[in-house]
């Protein structure tokens, strides 16, 4: 059984668990949606991982939870080596930019790519086994027990106690949500390295550089020398405050 057909069935066995952990996420939305803005990863995918990691603590890396931003060390536990990190935000566009899955670079958040991501995101191993995965099952119908306790070392025995990514996806989407419930400023498009369209054109246009929809190395260049000329942070991604800018020029 794939991910989506295990949605649709997925029952909740620990409601008031998996209610409080929303609510908790829903208070904290806006640091959520800082991230979601700078990386594409929708606000709500950011928020389950980071429940899963660290249980919503932002003093945890959303690369494994472990508690180390703002004490200049960097993280000891896979992904080894990342950081250090001032803030939780700066840590969570690491993780989703710079590490596998490398959820900031997908570009497919069909409700069933999403789920495989999640998924990835703690790895295959349940899979492997032909086993639903506590990372996105935990607190539904859909898993009963059995749990990695150590890189390696599977316990069937073992329940997991944390509620699992995709059971608070659908408290906070609603199970007959297939997309992401849009970031405030998501309505303005944030434009990046593989993006491709119509609005890609207009930003090439405003830019000068030749429109032909794709987003690559040279329309990037662009994006940084027209954000250094503006004063604004220069990553080469045209989001929100880079569009703007723009758009006050015509």
């Amino acid at each position: 059984m794939n991910n989506l057909d295990r949605w649709n069935l997925a029952k909740f066995t620990r409601s008031e668990q998996i209610e409080a952990m929303s609510a908790k996420i829903s208070a904290n939305r806006a640091r959520y949606d800082a991230v979601s803005i700078k990386t594409g990863v929708p606000w709500d995918v950011i928020a389950v991982i980071h429940s899963r990691e660290s249980s919503c603590n932002f003093a945890g890396v959303l690369h494994n939870g472990e508690h180390i931003i703002g004490t200049g060390r960097k993280t000891t536990l896979v992904p080894k080596g990342r950081g250090p990190f001032g803030t939780w935000e700066d840590a969570a566009i690491d993780a989703l930019m710079n590490c596998a899955p490398y959820a900031g670079k997908n570009t497919d958040w069909s409700l069933a790519n999403t789920l495989d991501l999640l998924e990835s995101y703690n790895g295959l191993g349940y899979r492997k086994k032909g086993l639903p995965s506590p990372y996105l099952w935990a607190g539904t119908g859909q898993y009963t027990s059995g749990k990695y306790v150590a890189d390696g070392h599977f316990d069937p025995g073992v329940v997991d106690q944390q509620i699992g990514a995709a059971a608070i996806l659908i408290c906070l989407r609603g199970r007959a949500a297939v997309q992401p419930a849009a970031t405030p400023q998501s309505a303005v498009t944030v434009l990046k390295v593989g993006s491709t369209g119509d609005a890609v054109k207009a930003l090439q246009t405003a830019l000068g550089v030749t429109a032909d929809g794709s987003f690559g190395p040279a329309t990037q260049s662009a994006v940084i020398a027209f954000q250094r000329k503006s004063n604004l942070g220069a990553d080469g991604v045209a989001g929100p405050k880079t569009l703007a800018a723009l758009q006050a020029l015509r």
